[in-house]
């Protein structure tokens, strides 16, 4: 399976073929193409997402027999997700280029600064995962975990684990709200349609009141612990180094969010199809900018083939994903999905709490909050009768985002628990309040724009 990377590849160029030509029949044969990935992944997804392709594998052909559908008529709905493997696709030449610019690099000197106590360093640890996840995703959680183990050794080790459970989690969830790169930013404006320049300022909104939040609290909360000695040193030169690096990062992440706006208000295409096509010559130029073009490319190329070979748990998930809902659209089963949602018509706040603790409970059995996004999009055409297109997407975005802390088990979650051998459990245990402060501010301001 080392060569399936051409395949897929294949696939999603015929995609964007298809999407800047739309076809029937070039729609139906990357149905077929979409089947036969499944196929070929399926041996090779984990045992999770084994699980819930075949359930939604199940229920799509119970809602198939009960809807007045031929196979003809489904082949073409297993395509209907390819747009979100296209952007998984191409997102690690975005990573690539922050590694070949030694950015992560940056985080490393970030969390080694020179504060007095764990409070200043929880504040500077979350501003610095939250900046970086915006391009290096899961590898920022990676890195953050392995500096704050090295660099806490003096500390007692249960206040150490703490700190590192809450901070890099915490941080990482803060950048998802509204990077353009998180798929379940891109997965919600897939599903509500919302314009990414109307949601992006209540992203914000929502990122800094819980930055702040989450800031005051920490330092407070580890305040009284004081920093090792050792690692209080700083030279001035690489401060100003750390300086330089910091304004090239946000001056690229400015320029990639005013290219994916303006891209988005001249074309009348999705966002996420903006974003896929935005993502390489955005990285290319970028890396051709800092002159770290021959290593953007040694890496790039690695990491982009390394990570289309192993897509096998998203492809499992996204085609059964686009089946399930396929079918419940065209089944006499969504209309009595109605009764709970018209039941609450009258009070959306209501719907907006089921929506909340759905994902949270889901989460928590180790449902990926994309699958429940998926879910409710079925419904999405009932859910906005109530819920206006953006308090839909927000509250679509905050639940999401909002479980990642607590998802017992979650990449993020897994990885932690994993490198410091610790329950998921317990992390979950020491993020739930943070998630559902997370969580409740989303419920509010989703309300205030219905």
């Amino acid at each position: 399976m080392k060569q399936v990377y051409i395949f897929f590849t294949f696939v999603f160029l015929l995609h964007i073929i298809n999407i800047l030509s739309p076809s029937d029949r070039l729609q139906y044969v990357l149905g077929l193409l979409a089947l036969l990935m499944l196929v070929l992944s399926f041996r090779y997804a984990s045992n999770l997402f084994k699980v819930l392709g075949f359930g939604f594998s199940v229920v799509g052909f119970i809602f198939f027999f009960t809807a007045d559908l031929r196979i003809a008529e489904v082949i073409p709905m297993l395509a209907n997700n390819l747009s979100l493997l296209t952007l998984l696709a191409v997102l690690p030449w975005m990573n690539s280029v922050v590694t070949a610019g030694r950015f992560d690099i940056l985080m490393q000197n970030l969390l080694r600064g020179n504060v007095k106590d764990l409070g200043s360093l929880y504040q500077r640890s979350t501003t610095a995962m939250m900046s970086l996840t915006a391009f290096l995703n899961v590898s920022s959680a990676t890195i953050a975990q392995q500096v704050l183990v090295d660099n806490l050794k003096p500390v007692q080790r249960k206040v150490a684990n703490r700190f590192i459970m809450m901070t890099t989690l915490r941080g990482y969830s803060l950048a998802l709200l509204w990077s353009p790169l998180e798929v379940l930013l891109a997965m919600s404006i897939f599903i509500t349609g919302v314009n990414y320049g109307e949601l992006l300022p209540w992203m914000v909104v929502i990122t800094i009141f819980m930055y702040l939040v989450d800031s005051i609290w920490g330092k407070y909360y580890f305040g009284k612990v004081e920093y090792p000695a050792e690692h209080k040193v700083e030279l001035k030169s690489e401060n100003n180094r750390n300086r330089s690096k910091i304004i090239q990062l946000i001056t690229a992440l400015i320029s990639f969010l005013a290219i994916v706006i303006l891209l988005g208000n001249l074309l009348d295409m999705e966002f996420i199809f903006i974003v896929t096509i935005s993502v390489f010559p955005f990285a290319a130029l970028w890396a051709f900018l800092i002159k770290r073009w021959k290593s953007f490319w040694v890496i790039g190329w690695n990491r982009w083939r390394s990570s289309v070979n192993n897509m096998h748990n998203f492809i499992v998930l996204f085609v059964t994903l686009a089946f399930f809902t396929g079918n419940l659209n065209e089944s006499p089963a969504l209309l009595m999905l109605q009764d709970p949602i018209l039941f609450v018509a009258d009070y959306p706040v209501l719907l907006l709490i089921m929506i909340q603790l759905l994902f949270m409970v889901m989460s928590m059995f180790g449902v990926h909050p994309v699958a429940t996004m998926g879910i409710l999009g079925g419904i999405s055409s009932m859910l906005v009768d109530i819920l206006s297109p953006l308090s839909l997407a927000i509250i679509l975005v905050t639940a999401g985002v909002s479980t990642v802390p607590i998802g017992t088990y979650g990449l993020v979650v897994t990885i932690i628990s994993m490198n410091l051998k610790q329950s998921p459990y317990l992390i979950t245990y020491y993020n739930l309040i943070y998630s559902i402060v997370f969580g409740t501010v989303g419920i509010l301001v989703a309300y205030w724009m219905i």
